[in-house]
């Protein structure tokens, strides 16, 4: 199995991450949605929406949007929050489930880079190509590989509901490599997280080879301009 797909259907997964910054993301959101003009007759996917905060947040801002994520406990909790305007399916990014669909498709907080098979990244980006209308706006929210690479901490024990998790971080072939371990209930856990480190130039490429053009580039979620030695964020907008 693929170590997202064992990974992020963990219950350890969430209390690891539980103390995101839901403020700051939907900041991002509101500067995004000023900056592309989107109005709310607009429809969005969330891909790879996770427990679907940020579609949760687009939608209570009157949008239509669809969620999908592999993870099927985080599509479970997910849908707890459905309405007619907000629905939530499992499904695999590299599948284009809602062909010519939606006029915006967002793929949000670095869910991408996670396949070894290089196919699979041309994978994603065809079959969100496919799944945008003509004119449509694809926002992909990846982290700044070299910022990352840079400023690695090998090694960080973080508490979270009384588990405490141990992370050793690395970079292996242009993967950034997180290795967690803990005990909880007298079981010992291991899991691994692999991202690998594209570069803005790389993202361009794929897109102009789907179709995409690049039209604007930020480096944080405030919408400031990118400098790969400094911003925390790589932030690309891609138009069909």
């Amino acid at each position: 199995m693929d170590w997202f797909a064992e990974w992020f259907n963990t219950p350890y997964y969430h209390i690891l991450y539980k103390n995101r910054d839901d403020r700051e993301a939907q900041e991002f959101i509101s500067y995004l949605l000023k900056y592309l003009s989107i109005s709310t007759d607009k429809k969005i996917l969330d891909l790879a929406c996770g427990k679907g905060r940020h579609s949760i947040f687009l939608n209570k801002l009157g949008y239509d949007v669809t969620g999908v994520d592999l993870a099927s406990q985080s599509i479970k909790e997910a849908k707890l929050f459905e309405n007619d305007r907000l629905k939530f399916h499992v499904g695999d990014m590299r599948n284009p489930n809602f062909p010519n669909s939606f006029s915006v498709v967002f793929n949000l907080f670095t869910s991408f880079g996670y396949f070894s098979d290089e196919e699979d990244n041309y994978r994603v980006y065809k079959s969100v190509y496919e799944q945008i209308r003509e004119n449509g706006i694809f926002v992909m929210d990846f982290m700044n590989a070299s910022l990352v690479e840079n400023d690695l901490i090998p090694k960080e024990d973080k508490i979270v509901d009384g588990i405490t998790f141990h992370l050793e971080r690395k970079v292996e072939n242009d993967f950034v490599i997180k290795d967690i371990t803990f005990s909880d209930q007298g079981k010992d856990y291991h899991y691994q997280e692999r991202v690998k480190g594209f570069k803005l130039n790389y993202f361009k490429k794929l897109g102009e080879k789907v179709g995409f053009t690049l039209t604007d580039v930020f480096g944080d979620y405030q919408l400031n301009e990118f400098n790969e030695s400094k911003s925390p964020r790589l932030i690309l907008i891609f138009k069909k």
